[in-house]
């Protein structure tokens, strides 16, 4: 039997829709496997009731089958599903990274990652990589087609998951079809912003970076009380703040020394907007890990 544990990830960051993550350092999804002739699943931990055992549906499952290799999984969810923070994605990472050391099958991390991307599709129906990619190699990410760049940074964060389930495909029902010129340039002005922040481990820069026009308030929509959260923690020293992935969780960046601050200002606008919220302080994790 191998164990591995896999993190929680945030993706999009604001202005890198379907491109930027980072891995966080907390919360984390712990996946055990062990050999068998056929694939079989179980669930526990957080929202593990929402979350199916079919193989053929889980995330965990479809990974096994891309990697033809047949095995008991057991999965203890810390990464709560519907969350924007990567739940899918943190099993999935998991799932392949034991299984490639327990078949011996020896693959990359860019290969691990497009296997985990396969198990993304069981949830939002795409094989979408920008969580399943820090969730492995850990960092800053950045997808392409053509590949994946991976950044060890140092940025302080705040992820603030309220008690409210956003689903990946509603998430993405909301997404604008198109977007004005000056919007675009904007994005990619904050794109490279983000970037350069990442590299410099410049909260500055990476708070400047995410604001983003077209993709966060669309989404925002679906979040009760996202401005006087994210007003809140800007107030209390975020740099920036942005929806987390598909949401409901929020991101923000901060310097270290506020980020006790920034975390209780966002769950009390949450309280005050009548929704119970529970706030994660980390730092840009490492990626998944054989225990």
């Amino acid at each position: 039997m191998l164990t591995v544990r896999a993190p929680a990830t945030s993706a999009n960051l604001g202005s890198g829709f379907d491109v930027f993550g980072v891995a966080l350092d907390r919360p984390a999804d712990v996946v055990s496997v062990e050999r068998a002739d056929e694939t079989s699943i179980e669930v526990s931990g957080a929202g593990a009731q929402y979350i199916p055992e079919d193989p053929r549906k889980n995330t965990a499952g479809v990974v096994a089958e891309e990697l033809d290799a047949p095995a008991r999984i057991v999965i203890d969810k810390g990464v709560r599903p519907s969350s924007g923070l990567g739940s899918s994605a943190a099993s999935a990472a998991a799932t392949a990274v034991a299984l490639d050391a327990l078949y011996e099958r020896d693959l990359s991390g860019e290969e691990l990652v497009r296997v985990a991307a396969e198990g993304e599709a069981a949830v939002s129906g795409e094989a979408h990589a920008d969580n399943v990619a820090p969730s492995i190699l850990g960092g800053f990410t950045v997808v392409r087609d053509d590949g994946v760049v991976s950044i060890d940074a140092d940025v302080p964060l705040v992820a603030c998951l309220p008690d409210i389930a956003v689903s990946t495909r509603d998430a993405r029902g909301v997404v604008p079809d198109s977007a004005s010129m000056d919007d675009i340039v904007h994005t990619v002005g904050s794109a490279a912003t983000l970037t350069a922040g990442m590299q410099r481990d410049d909260p500055t820069l990476v708070g400047r970076g995410m604001d983003e026009r077209v993709v966060t308030p669309a989404r925002a929509e679906l979040i009760d009380g996202y401005d006087d959260v994210c007003a809140a923690a800007k107030d209390a020293g975020a740099t920036g703040v942005t929806v987390s992935g598909a949401g409901p969780a929020i991101i923000a960046a901060c310097y270290p020394a506020r980020q006790r601050a920034v975390a209780s200002a966002m769950v009390d606008a949450f309280e005050d907007a009548g929704v119970d919220a529970r706030a994660y302080r980390s730092s840009v994790g490492s990626g998944a890990e054989i225990l």
